[in-house]
C-alpha cells in the first residue's frame, strides 16, 4: 500500500457510509488507526427500516443495529470485532484543515479534545426540515430523524396514548409511517401532502394516483394539494393540525417533509458547499481538501441520466460511496460514478418502484420526453397467480433513450426486478431497443413470455414511430368527471358487452359506444368520423390494434387509454359503475 503504517484515520458520522468506510479501510490497512466520532449513542442502524419498527415488522430496535449474524454493532463490536474506535456523544466542533485536527466536544462531561487525523471524512448525514409553522415545539410532534425518535413513537402508540395521528408530507417517509400506524396499530391516520400527488417528482400522476387510492382503501386519509399551516396544542400537547382546508385532530404529528444535507461542519472548515447546502464532492469522493472525504447524506452526486448533481439521501448509495472512501483513504483509486436515483417502497400489500428521471423531471430538464403507459399480467395469463402489474416507461422522443421506468403492483419481486434491470441500463443511456430486447428470465410462474419490461418498450416504440396516438390519463379522467370539457369526444369500448353494459346504461350511447374487439372489423362503418374515439380496453393492447385497423380503412379520428381500465380502476374513480 502507499500509506504509511498507522495512518490515522478519522470519520465523523457513525450510521451508514461512516461505518462502512472505517470497516473497508481497516480491512485494507490493518495498521491504521481508525476512529469514528458520532454525537449519538446509538451508531450504525439502519435507518430505512424504522418505519417497520414502528409497525412491528421489525420487533426490536436492536434488529436494527444488529450484523447478519445477530451481534449489535456498538462501540465494544467496533473495537473487539473490526479494531475500529468508536467515540459516541461525542460532537465535532471544528476542523483545523492546516493541522489536520478535529476538535470535538464529549457530549455529557463537556470535556474537548483534539484528534489528529492524516485523513478525513465527513459522513455528517441529513436533518429533518422541520416547516416553519406554529405548534412545531409541542409535545407529540414528531420527525423521523433518529432511532431515539422512533423508539418514543412506539412507545407511546404500545401504550395506548396514540388513537389519531397526521403525518405531514406525502414521500417515502411519509406514505411508510402512515402505513406503520394503520396497519399494525389502528391508529386512525391522515396522510396530509402539500404537492397535488405523493411522491411528487418520483413517479408521475398514474402511478401517485393508484398509491393514494390504495392508502385510502386501507384507512388512510389522504389530502392532496393542502399545506399544513398550524399545530394546534393544549397545555402543550398537540390536539390538532389545521390546513388550508379543514382541521384534523391529532395525539400524535409526524412531520415527513423531507430532509436537508448537514453540512455546517464543512461550511465552517471552508469546505466548497453546493447551492442546495450539500457537501461538493468529486468521483473519488474527495472534497474540495484533497484530505479530507465526505460520503452519505450530506452530499450531492451526478444524475446518469441528466448529468446534473442530485441530491439523493439513500443508505443503499451511502454505504457504495463509504466504500469508495474506504478505497482510496488505503490507497487504492476508486471511483463513483454517480447513481440514477433507483427507488421501491411497500405499501400495505402492494409496491411502487422507480428509476431514472419522472416525465415532469424529464420535461423540466429540456427532454422531448413522452411515456409509454402499460398495465400487461405479471406471469403467464394461464397461472392461478396472475395479476396486472403498471409500468412506465419515459423515453426521449428525439434520440429513442430510455430516461425512466416507473411501476406498480401487487407485493413481490416482480416490480423490482424491473426496476432493477431498468436501472442497470437508464445510466448507460440504453435506448428504446435495447429495453424491447432486453432478456429476462422467463418462467410462467415469474412472467410473461413477453416480459412486462419489453412490453413497456413496445408501446414507446409504437409512440415514438407514430403509429399509436394516445391520451394522457389525467385528460381521460377530466373529460370523465365533465363530458362539456370535450364535446367532440366519444368513448369506443371494445372489451365484453357484459363489461361495457353498465357503462352503456349510465352514460348512453351518445357519449359511450360499444363494439367488442373481435366485432370491430366488421362494424366499423357503423362508427363516425364526426367526433375523437377514446379506444378503451384492459390494458391498452387491443385498443392499439384496433387504431391500427381503423386507421387502415381511413378512421383516424382516434386516440387510445393507455394502460386502459387496469389503470383506471386502480386509481380509484367515483364514477366507475357498480
Amino acid at each position: 500500500m502507499s500509506e504509511k503504517n498507522g495512518a490515522k484515520i478519522v470519520i465523523i458520522g457513525g450510521v451508514a457510509a461512516g461505518p462502512k468506510a472505517a470497516c473497508r479501510v481497516k480491512r485494507l490497512m490493518q495498521d491504521a488507526q481508525v476512529t469514528i466520532i458520532d454525537e449519538d449513542s446509538l451508531i450504525s442502524y439502519g435507518g430505512c427500516g424504522i418505519p417497520y419498527y414502528v409497525s412491528g415488522d421489525v420487533s426490536d430496535e436492536s434488529e436494527l443495529r444488529s450484523t447478519s449474524f445477530h451481534m449489535v454493532r456498538n462501540e465494544n463490536f467496533f473495537k473487539d470485532a473490526k479494531g475500529v474506535d468508536a467515540l459516541t456523544r461525542t460532537r465535532a466542533l471544528s476542523i483545523d484543515r492546516k493541522n489536520k485536527i478535529v476538535l470535538v466536544e464529549h457530549v455529557e462531561t463537556g470535556a474537548q479534545q483534539s484528534i489528529a487525523y492524516d485523513k478525513l471524512m465527513l459522513a455528517t448525514g441529513s436533518r429533518p426540515f422541520v416547516l416553519p409553522i406554529p405548534g412545531v415545539e409541542l409535545d407529540g410532534v414528531f420527525t423521523i430523524s433518529n432511532l431515539h425518535k422512533a423508539i418514543e413513537i412506539k412507545k407511546r402508540i404500545a401504550g395506548g396514548k396514540v388513537s389519531r395521528a397526521v403525518v405531514i408530507g406525502g414521500g417515502a417517509i411519509g406514505v411508510e409511517m402512515a402505513e406503520a400506524l394503520t396497519d399494525l396499530w389502528g391508529v386512525e391516520t391522515t396522510l396530509v401532502e402539500f404537492m397535488p400527488q405523493l411522491l411528487p417528482r418520483i413517479v408521475d400522476f398514474p402511478m401517485a394516483a393508484m398509491l393514494a387510492s390504495h392508502l385510502r382503501e386501507k384507512g388512510v386519509a389522504v389530502h392532496l394539494g393542502e399545506g399544513a399551516a398550524e399545530i394546534v396544542g393544549e397545555e402543550g400537547k398537540v390536539t390538532a393540525v389545521r390546513t388550508s382546508a379543514r382541521t384534523i385532530e391529532a395525539d400524535l404529528v409526524i412531520m415527513a417533509a423531507g430532509v436537508r444535507p448537514r453540512s455546517e461542519l464543512a461550511r465552517d472548515s471552508g469546505l466548497q458547499i453546493s447551492p442546495m447546502g450539500a457537501i461538493v464532492v468529486n468521483e473519488r469522493m474527495q472534497t474540495s481538501d484533497p484530505f479530507i472525504y465526505a460520503a452519505g447524506d450530506c452530499i450531492e452526486v451526478r444524475h446518469l441520466v441528466s448529468g446534473k448533481k442530485f441530491y439523493a439521501p439513500l443508505g443503499s448509495l451511502a454505504n457504495k460511496e463509504g466504500r469508495v472512501v474506504g478505497d482510496n483513504m488505503a490507497g487504492i483509486p476508486s471511483v463513483f460514478k454517480g447513481a440514477v436515483g433507483s427507488f421501491i417502497m411497500k405499501a400495505f400489500d402492494v409496491c411502487i418502484g422507480a428509476t431514472g428521471l419522472s416525465l415532469d423531471v424529464a420535461l423540466a430538464e429540456g427532454y422531448d420526453a413522452d411515456v409509454a403507459l402499460t398495465a400487461p399480467s405479471d406471469r403467464a395469463h394461464f397461472f392461478p397467480t396472475v395479476d396486472n402489474v403498471v409500468f412506465q416507461m419515459v423515453f426521449d422522443r428525439r434520440t429513442r433513450r430510455v430516461l425512466g421506468l416507473q411501476g406498480f403492483g401487487p407485493m413481490g419481486d416482480g416490480i423490482s426486478a424491473r426496476i432493477d434491470a431498468a436501472a442497470a441500463l437508464v445510466g448507460t443511456g440504453a435506448t428504446i431497443d435495447d429495453f424491447g430486447t432486453l432478456e429476462m428470465a422467463y418462467a410462467p410462474p415469474f412472467s410473461a413470455a413477453i416480459d412486462s419490461i419489453n412490453a413497456a418498450a413496445y408501446v414507446a416504440d409504437n409512440i415514438c414511430d407514430g403509429r399509436l396516438r394516445k391520451i394522457p390519463v389525467i385528460s381521460f379522467l377530466l373529460w370523465m368527471e365533465d363530458f362539456s370539457t370535450q364535446p367532440d369526444w366519444i368513448a369506443l369500448d371494445i372489451r365484453h358487452l357484459k363489461e361495457t353494459g353498465p357503462f352503456v346504461e349510465k352514460f348512453g350511447s351518445e357519449r359511450w359506444l360499444a363494439v367488442p374487439y373481435n366485432e370491430v372489423r366488421a362494424r366499423y362503418r357503423e362508427l363516425s368520423a364526426d367526433k375523437t374515439m377514446i379506444i378503451l380496453c384492459d390494458a391498452g393492447t387491443r385498443s392499439f390494434e384496433i387504431q391500427s385497423f381503423l386507421d387502415s380503412v381511413g378512421l383516424r379520428n382516434s386516440q387510445v387509454l393507455s394502460g386502459g381500465f387496469n389503470v383506471v380502476r386502480r386509481i380509484g374513480v367515483d364514477w366507475y359503475p357498480e
